[in-house]
């Protein structure tokens, strides 16, 4: 996998061993390269000096594109040590490591430990694995805890067949996009 823009186009950043099953038995789906061009897309003029976080980072390929891209700064949070520490090589690799932070741990962990400390981003990517119901849980979190900036934007990446309601809290789903058998769902919050 290679980032496809920005200061770091063409570097490379997951290798064939980090793609391979861990020990939880999971094995990555990593974002292809043209639902990372999409979600970019989608961000455009959005993305330059963004707090951006990668929930479910798998590769962190995701969050190494925005920083390439130009975001301020990105989370990258990993449940997997090996994959943690892949990432951590890659920021150094690129020289994004003073832009970032790698957090070992679970999303809702994350998400309850921001809220702690009273940070708000403005992006959020989730993309857990397509056969969870992460997303249902972890959207809504980022809303009632007030994660989200007020312009920020939320999106969630899914298998096509899977739907999420066009209200949550108060998040508004803006649009979808549909890319062979992945959709992305753009969330952002509703204008009072």
């Amino acid at each position: 996998m290679r980032i496809s823009a920005g200061t770091a186009k063409g570097r490379p950043t997951a290798t064939q061993r980090l793609l391979k099953k861990t020990s939880d038995g999971e094995r990555l789906r990593p974002t292809s390269s043209k639902v990372r061009e999409a979600v970019f897309d989608i961000l455009r003029g959005r993305i330059e000096g963004a707090g951006f976080v990668d929930l479910y980072a798998g590769t962190g390929t995701v969050g190494l594109e925005a920083l390439s891209r130009g975001a301020g700064s990105a989370v990258f949070v990993e449940p997997d040590e090996f994959r943690v520490n892949a990432i951590a090589d890659s920021l150094s690799r690129l020289g994004f490591e003073h832009s970032a932070v790698v957090i070992k741990g679970r999303a809702e962990e994350f998400l309850a430990k921001t809220a702690e400390r009273n940070e708000r981003y403005d992006i959020f990517f989730v993309d857990p694995p397509y056969n969870s119901e992460d997303s249902e849980k972890i959207v809504p979190m980022i809303d009632e805890m007030g994660l989200l900036n007020d312009d920020g934007i939320v999106i969630i990446e899914h298998f096509f067949k899977r739907k999420f309601s066009e209200k949550i809290g108060s998040l508004k789903m803006h649009k979808s996009y549909k890319y062979g058998d992945t959709m992305l769902s753009l969330y952002r919050k509703v204008r009072r």
